[in-house]
């Protein structure tokens, strides 16, 4: 009797050999594995305290209507945020989103002279940016008292209360974003190339007259992304964890946890290199097109410096962005303990771009 055709046989045929192919290939090993390596050895070792823009959050009873937080507002490098409860704000500098909250208060220690008391709160998580923002304030009180008294005498009272917290180092900003990195590179390139070449070379034709469906070609290719992704994900993690302590609140489980969001990003990015290599007659012209789509995602998404530091008008359209989304996923789940259900933004975010991403993939693909 004859054995009916198995799909996922055939899938996996395919993976396995895609997945020697990409091995044998010096292209995909320096794309996505040697290059994310040599940039997380090289800013993880750097030591830079120089923050572009420092956030910053005042208590809900801190003076606002006075002189010292007009003040504090004009200096460039901090940006207040608002937050709608005291929980939300706490949480956010247990965390590391905000460096300080601040709390203006002012006393009668001085009659007909504006007096301050100033409270700077801090965690370890912003410990690289609270000395910039105490700098700061320090810096205007004594530009203020210079002004206003001529007596040595002070606008205000300033005193820090430092809280424990988790350590924010810089590896934990290079390493999600180099994972991205890795991903968009070989899901792009990668996937654009090889089936580029397995259709000029008419495999794909001799795959055409077999009964394997076009749904299960493109997911034996990704399974074979999948795998040899997962050998560069844990060479890059282990990299960043033992060597520069990259942060894994919840160890092995966080781990899992982004792997398992690699997937969302391995579905985008080898999508985006289908459609490129279906609607591309000429090898000459991948190269181009692939860098128009990977080139914005590398500069706009925070792999290198955070989204915050660019322009308001340019920030929403970086917040759209596939890579966008999946940096700062795997950013809150390494660091802030943050599970993949607690996410909706970049889930519902990741969620659309692989839907519409899948669809054309499918849809441009050719066998010849």
């Amino acid at each position: 009797m004859k054995r009916p055709y198995s799909q996922l046989r055939a899938s996996l045929a395919i993976a396995k050999a895609s997945l020697l192919a990409m091995i044998r290939s010096p292209t995909s090993v320096v794309f996505s594995l040697l290059f994310p390596i040599i940039f997380i050895i090289v800013f993880g070792s750097m030591v830079d305290t120089n923050q572009v823009n420092i956030q910053i959050a005042f208590t809900p009873n801190s003076d606002t209507a006075g002189l010292l937080y007009k003040a504090i507002a004009k200096i460039k490098i901090l940006r207040t945020v608002t937050f709608s409860s005291s929980h939300q704000m706490q949480e956010a500098l247990d965390k590391g989103r905000i460096a300080a909250i601040i709390d203006i208060r002012p006393d009668s220690k001085m009659l007909f002279l504006p007096h301050y008391h100033v409270q700077m709160l801090t965690s370890g998580s912003s410990a690289d940016k609270s000395p910039v923002v105490r700098s700061a304030i320090r810096d205007v009180i004594a530009e203020m008292d210079n002004r206003l008294f001529q007596k040595n005498l002070s606008v205000a009272t300033f005193d820090i209360k430092n809280l424990p917290g988790r350590v924010y180092r810089s590896i934990d900003f290079i390493l999600p974003g180099q994972l991205g990195f890795s991903l968009l590179m070989a899901g792009v390139f990668g996937s654009a190339f090889l089936l580029f070449n397995l259709r000029q070379g008419l495999v794909l034709k001799r795959f055409f007259a077999t009964p394997v469906k076009r749904p299960y070609l493109i997911i034996g290719e990704m399974l074979s992304r999948l795998f040899f992704q997962v050998i560069g994900f844990m060479i890059m993690v282990a990299l960043g964890y033992f060597i520069f302590d990259f942060t894994l609140v919840h160890g092995i489980f966080t781990f899992a946890e982004m792997l398992l969001l690699s997937l969302f990003g391995l579905i985008i990015f080898m999508g985006m290199g289908f459609i490129i290599s279906g609607v591309l007659e000429n090898e000459s012209s991948i190269a181009p097109v692939a860098n128009t789509v990977t080139l914005p995602q590398i500069l706009l998404c925070g792999l290198f410096f955070p989204v915050e530091n660019y322009p308001a008008w340019l920030q929403s359209f970086c917040k759209l962005l596939p890579l966008t989304f999946f940096v700062d996923g795997l950013r809150k789940i390494a660091f802030e303990g943050i599970h993949i259900w607690q996410m909706p933004f970049e889930i519902t975010g990741l969620l659309c771009w692989a839907i519409i991403i899948g669809i054309f993939a499918v849809k441009l693909f050719r066998w010849e």
